[in-house]
């Protein structure tokens, strides 16, 4: 009879074959049913376009990366058998949910009002996302990480959220390293560290000389979902 032995993060591996396999989830695959139409839709939410094949008969292949993203999104003619529009609950992670709703609304692409969820209410009348079945309106009253969201859908229906995370959750990521994946989300990073720091600077009572290594700090503790400097 086989065994299974399971591996945590921090056993330390003895032999090959218990050794760490990366699997990198990068293609996301959306039936649609005209390309060109999808083409265009996914052009204009800005995603860098990387691949257009067409062999000129009966397949055609299209690929899109939306900015700051590991993964992409394929969609064409014979690249799936599932119906147009049946992809769901596909979450686009953003550090500021207003301003990534604006730039959406911006290229022309209608966006839902911002929600969040109802403590957890899994019966109701609006489409079902990560926490139930009923969007309250606004953002988190308390503007908690992944608790904000928006959502959209391309012209077949394929159904998008975004979702707020400024904080990850305890061993979500890597803690020896600290990377953002675009420009916008250093800055927005930047930009919670000095409101926390100015909090900070009033309760001392004094300017902070130091402020470089306390943004630093307070910067690689919210990634990392530990406890920042006070």
């Amino acid at each position: 009879m086989a065994t299974l032995r399971v591996v945590h993060n921090d056993e330390p591996v003895s032999d090959k074959s218990t050794a760490r396999l990366d699997m990198k989830f990068e293609i996301v695959v959306l039936p649609v049913t005209d390309v060109d139409r999808a083409k265009d839709f996914y052009t204009r939410l800005g995603w860098r376009l990387d691949a257009d094949y067409d062999s000129g008969k009966d397949f055609r292949v299209i690929q899109f990366t939306p900015p700051g993203s590991g993964c992409s999104v394929i969609f064409g003619k014979n690249v799936t058998g599932a119906a147009p529009g049946s992809a769901q609950g596909l979450y686009l992670i953003v550090s500021d949910i207003d301003a990534a709703r604006k730039k959406l609304l911006g290229h022309g692409i209608e966006v839902s009002e911002v929600f969040h969820d109802a403590s957890g209410v899994y019966d109701g009348p609006d489409e079902p996302y990560l926490f139930g079945r009923r969007r309250a309106q606004g953002a988190d009253p308390e503007h908690r990480s992944y608790r904000s969201f928006a959502s959209f859908h391309d012209p077949d229906g394929n159904g998008w959220l975004l979702q707020e995370i400024t904080t990850r959750l305890p061993g979500r990521i890597d803690s020896t390293t600290t990377n953002y994946a675009s420009a916008n989300d250093l800055a927005s990073a930047l930009r919670r560290a000095e409101a926390a720091h100015g909090q900070h600077e009033k309760r001392t009572g004094q300017r902070d000389e130091n402020w470089p290594d306390w943004y630093a700090e307070y910067m690689v503790s919210e990634q990392n979902g530990q406890e920042p400097p006070q």
